[in-house]
């Protein structure tokens, strides 16, 4: 294991929820909570200040509105969070060429492959620099940890939150890491969590203590290495600038369970088109079609078939879509449903079939009563949480969407329903704004375009704002050399 401390973790603070805080003045400083706002919703992301009140991500949206009744909650707004994720990540391959992303707001650096910084000192610098670079492009904070291995980078980030870094010297690892509980090490999750607390085993100093041939004896000889390594601080897994992308998948959770066959069938194929138009996004194709089938009594059902060629065709997905449900029994009716493709592709083999089938008519669009589920990225770290809504046959408004009035120009929708909508009139740059409310079909409000969080000099565009200038994130302050 290397000894400086030049592996670099960053995690955006709360980043869903800080981002509908910069663009929505009226709600900073106070509880945001972003996710799925139906019966079944879950909590995709808190800001702190909801947090205080034990609202947390994965957690059930009706528990967040028991616990934070008062909080703003937001539907998510992908696409806001995807510009300024690229945002921050062009800012870290100016680093370094080995940037490895876990998530949208989540990923570790390697500084000493870039230059960027060599020791102690020059790693404290560039993350500085970096924290300052991020708030100055996207208005955002984040918390940075440094340390000689991506364990340890990935604990001193936690600790650092929220806006804070931290740097973990070499030689203090094993003090540090002693006293914490082992669900702190990575490949411990509740289960081996609660085999270790059963053998009397609950802190990372009691694992190390146990010793390898005892935790090999309680967890198998993989984890059992792996964890007794951990435990010395002993983490040599390099930071991989690319992850192969293994399958794309989308899935919906539904309000009310579907019993009807035939709008079964037509939410299959809905969601074959939405994940076709990701493989696609993304530059893949795929041989094999999997449909994911969640029924009422919340047993779960996956099945599967593999093409003879890889394919970006959504006739073709869709077909295979539809066999697939053919052989699955919704009877009890259905909570939710999730189309994916694996084996992925760079290239198209060409099904003439299915081009001849191309013409049938495109899938509907989502019926009223579905809400959003898990939609799978395509690459490293997809966000398990869900995606903004589609365009529907109605005009709907939901909580957090952007919109534009003809008179009161840009704001956000504040809460709908009974054939009205209410809108706050604001900007990232303006303060709070006033709040009106409007018939749900009144012609003079559309929705609109997010706005940037940070504007520079002349750019007014909603597309990604390119690095300022004065940005330059290594410790020399450009090119940098080793002393």
């Amino acid at each position: 294991m290397r000894n400086a401390p030049t592996i670099l973790h960053l995690d955006m603070d709360a980043f869903f929820a800080s981002v509908e805080q910069a663009s929505k003045p009226s709600l900073r400083g106070k509880a945001v909570v972003v996710g799925g706002l139906g019966p079944r919703g879950v909590v995709a992301t808190a800001s702190y200040e909801a947090r205080v009140f034990g609202v947390h991500s994965a957690m059930p949206t009706a528990q967040a509105r028991r616990l934070a009744p008062h909080a703003a909650y937001l539907v998510p707004r992908f696409s806001v969070y995807r510009s300024i994720s690229e945002q921050v990540m062009a800012l870290l391959r100016e680093l370094s060429p080995l940037v490895e992303p876990l998530s949208l707001d989540e990923a570790f650096v390697d500084l000493e492959a870039g230059g960027a910084a060599w020791d102690e000192e020059s790693a404290r610098l560039t993350g500085t620099r970096l924290r300052a670079g991020i708030r100055e492009v996207t208005g955002l904070t984040a918390s940075v940890g440094l340390a000689a291995s991506k364990m340890l980078a990935k604990i001193a980030s936690e600790q650092a939150k929220p806006d804070g870094l931290v740097l973990i010297e070499p030689g203090t690892e094993r003090a540090l890491l002693g006293p914490m509980p082992v669900r702190t090490l990575p490949g411990v999750g509740p289960a081996t969590g609660d085999h270790l607390r059963r053998a009397g085993i609950t802190t990372v100093q009691e694992l190390a203590e146990a010793g390898e041939d005892e935790l090999v004896r309680l967890l198998g000889r993989a984890h059992g290495h792996a964890l007794y390594a951990m435990a010395l601080a002993h983490d040599e897994r390099p930071v991989v600038a690319e992850r192969e992308a293994k399958s794309v998948s989308v899935e919906d959770t539904y309000d009310v369970d579907i019993h009807d066959r035939l709008r079964v069938g037509l939410e299959v194929q809905r969601l074959a088109d939405r994940c076709v138009r990701r493989l696609r996004g993304a530059g893949h194709s795929g041989r094999t079609i999997v449909l994911k089938v969640r029924r009422y009594d919340f047993s779960t059902l996956t099945r599967s078939e593999t093409l003879r060629g890889p394919t970006d065709d959504p006739a073709v997905v869709r077909e295979a879509a539809a066999r697939l449900l053919d052989s699955v029994d919704t009877t009890g009716g259905v909570r939710l449903l999730g189309v994916g493709v694996t084996g992925l592709a760079d290239y198209t083999q060409e099904d003439l079939f299915a081009q001849a089938a191309q013409t049938a008519a495109p899938a509907p669009e989502a019926p009223e009563g579905a809400v959003a589920g898990t939609e799978g990225e395509t690459g490293p770290g997809a966000d398990a949480v869900q995606p903004e809504p589609g365009p529907s046959a109605e005009r709907q408004w939901r909580p957090g969407q952007d919109v534009r009035h003809t008179e009161w120009g840009h704001g956000w929708v504040q809460g709908s329903g009974l054939g009205r909508v209410t809108v706050r009139f604001e900007t990232p740059s303006s303060p709070p704004g006033r709040v009106r409310t409007f018939p749900g079909d009144d012609p003079s409000l559309e929705p609109a375009e997010p706005l940037p969080l940070v504007s520079f000099a002349g750019q007014v565009s909603s597309e990604p704002a390119s690095l300022p200038k004065s940005w330059s994130g290594k410790a020399g302050g450009g090119a940098t050399s080793r002393p």
